[in-house]
């Protein structure tokens, strides 16, 4: 069966079309499309979603509605998470996006988002315990940790919401990142008992900011790679090393990317050390990502502070995945 999942997230508005069979344990992609939209933008000032923000997501709609008629879906649903639920006007939002597209538009509950994004990337891990399996999904307003021994917490740790939060200059200064590790330090020490930390063996981070910084750990691996290589520190070689690391930016090199607690560490003081314009350049990060990527090094790291891990794997199946499973299974009761 040919379902199609939109995610109207809190930084991103992302669209997944997957053909999943029945009993699958994994959707099998066939479309797969994301745009920065900010959908969260001023909410943490205002409590509501602006209207530039909005447009912005109805316009990156009419693409993805007129895909899924394309690709003849036979069912397909548009979810929203922590902007809509915690803007003053997510319900009426909600409703235009129903009249507007006529898609099936839902808002999920903090627990909902959990479970989808964890069956999502479990999928993505078979064979593994899953009940020692953690999953972190890092959004622009709220962040969920969700174990397979049934825990999970939706947490208002965002990248947007904590940008807009804490960094006000540019390239930020040191006092606002030490703000920003210590709030987002205290929210996860507040949302994750240490008991259920200490159940923890592995974890999978999922969504942009994980997949943005493997993307940069592989594109800086190759451009050291090529720098070696050329045996200089010449133009050339420098040119040889940007070069190599643009072309090896491979989505099929990010899945499964192990990133350490100190690649993080290296990746978060060097970005947070360059203007926003320079950070549009790093090779592996969309430009749109700039204005938040800083943070989002910050929360992923912590992240794992949190769960007492030293490393964890990137995987951008999520929250669409687990989504596009549950989708294709109710279709198929329907039809008993």
């Amino acid at each position: 069966m040919r379902v199609g999942v939109v995610d109207m997230g809190s930084n991103s508005t992302r669209l997944l079309v997957a053909d999943v069979a029945p009993g699958a344990a994994a959707p099998v992609e066939v479309r797969r499309a994301a745009v920065v939209t900010r959908l969260g933008d001023g909410l943490e000032r205002t409590g509501r979603l602006d209207p530039g923000a909005q447009a912005r997501v109805f316009a990156v709609l009419e693409e993805y509605v007129r895909t899924l008629r394309e690709l003849h879906c036979a069912t397909a649903v548009a979810v929203m998470t922590s902007a809509v639920r915690d803007a003053a006007n997510g319900v009426e939002f909600a409703s235009a996006v129903r009249a507007r597209t006529g898609l099936d538009a839902r808002i999920l509950s903090g627990a909902e988002e959990a479970g989808a994004t964890f069956a999502g990337a479990a999928a993505a891990k078979p064979g593994s315990d899953t009940r020692a399996l953690a999953v972190i999904d890092i959004g622009g307003g709220s962040t969920e940790l969700v174990t397979g021994a049934g825990f999970h917490a939706s947490t208002q740790v965002g990248v947007v919401r904590h940008s807009e939060r804490h960094l006000r200059t540019d390239p930020p200064a040191g006092a606002e990142l030490g703000a920003l590790a210590a709030d987002v330090r205290d929210a996860f020490r507040a949302a994750v008992p240490v008991a259920v930390a200490s159940g923890v063996r592995e974890a999978v981070a999922v969504a942009g900011t994980a997949t943005s910084c493997a993307a940069m750990d592989l594109a800086g691996a190759a451009a050291r790679a090529a720098a070696d290589s050329a045996g200089a520190t010449s133009h050339t070689a420098a040119d040889l090393a940007g070069a190599t690391a643009r072309a090896a930016i491979d989505p099929a090199a990010i899945e499964g990317h192990v990133l350490t607690a100190r690649a993080l560490d290296a990746l978060r003081d060097r970005l947070a050390a360059m203007t926003e314009t320079e950070r549009r350049a790093v090779p592996g990060l969309h430009p749109d990502r700039a204005p938040t990527i800083v943070a989002g090094v910050i929360v992923l790291r912590e992240a794992l502070g949190a769960l007492d891990l030293d490393a964890v794997t990137v995987s951008d199946r999520d929250l669409l995945w687990g989504t596009a499973l549950a989708l294709a299974q109710a279709r198929l009761e329907e039809r008993g």
